[in-house]
């Protein structure tokens, strides 16, 4: 197993570049901010993001908490990656994590500035300083326990979603939505300079009556409720509906669209979502006439 270093200053866009800095290397798994993260997947770590100082972030991020530790060194174990690739701020730092981890000096180093430009590093810096935002090179998915309750990709996501277009949850990629070869996610740590982010109940709600629109010709929202728990949300819906087949498909079809929709641009972990028929109307016109609550 080859152990390789990538290092560069906080803010210079190190995650941004490490996968597609592995894939072009052929390096199966990296080490970053407390992840072992092996061709794609997060399989053990716990994220210094998360953390809520920066004194556990650093704890977490070079290994220091034993329970951690050990559930990294069981998963190299078990996976056996080719080559692993420590994601640091300096030499001193990866060399650290390399021994705490017991996989071997490091035997090749890069630095930021061997892939990346001037104005690239310019512009990660914006995102970090400015905006409080880090990045994980790993999918969405994979984080979203973690970082349940924070936005991910906010304004790029609720655009699309008015427009009607495909979600992509990728940071900055242009592929497509479902091609997760290069996937990075954007989070907003507890720690970040920017202070708390916080999602309102009505963002919930507008989520929901954007969701409906396209389902319009055969359900209106009535009305729309959470408990506002982000690690185990539960959401209400209460529809007006046409007596028909399509309107009960529709139902099931929102239901679903609102609980991939909430997941995707939350982060929160949906327990269930419910749609309630609370009244059929006979046409069109009646349905629309209806006075609705809450929008």
């Amino acid at each position: 197993m080859k152990t390789i270093s990538f290092t560069g200053k906080s803010g210079t866009g190190k995650s941004y570049q490490a996968t597609a800095l592995a894939q072009r290397r052929g390096f199966d798994a990296i080490i970053d901010d407390g992840l072992l993260i092996y061709k794609g997947q997060i399989v053990a770590g716990t994220s210094a993001k998360k953390c809520k100082t920066k004194a556990a972030a650093m704890r977490a991020a070079l290994f220091n908490v034993a329970e951690q530790k050990d559930a990294v060194v069981a998963a190299i174990e078990e996976h056996k990656p080719n080559a692993i690739m420590i994601i640091g701020t300096s030499d001193r730092m990866t060399d650290i994590i390399a021994s705490q981890l017991g996989i071997g000096a490091v035997e090749e180093r890069i630095y930021i500035e061997d892939v990346s430009t001037e104005e690239d590093r310019k512009q990660a810096a914006h995102h970090r300083i400015d905006e409080g935002e880090h990045l994980i090179p790993a999918p969405m998915g994979q984080l979203r326990r973690d970082f349940a309750g924070y936005f991910m990709n906010p304004l790029k996501l609720i655009r699309d979603m008015a427009l009607g277009t495909a979600l992509d949850v990728d940071s900055g990629s242009k592929g497509k939505a479902d091609d997760t070869s290069d996937e990075r996610t954007v989070v907003r740590p507890t720690f970040s300079y920017s202070g708390t982010f916080e999602i309102s109940e009505q963002v919930i709600k507008d989520i929901i009556k954007i969701a409906a629109r396209k389902y319009s010709p055969n359900l209106v929202v009535v009305d729309r409720m959470s408990n506002g728990k982000p690690l185990n949300m539960s959401v209400t819906i209460d529809v007006r509906v046409i007596r028909s087949a399509e309107s009960i498909d529709g139902c099931m079809a929102f239901q679903k669209d609102v609980y991939e929709t909430i997941s995707r641009m939350t982060a929160f972990t949906i327990e269930n979502v419910n749609v309630r028929i609370c009244d059929i109307a006979r046409d069109y016109r009646d349905l629309v006439s209806a006075k609705l609550h809450g929008q």
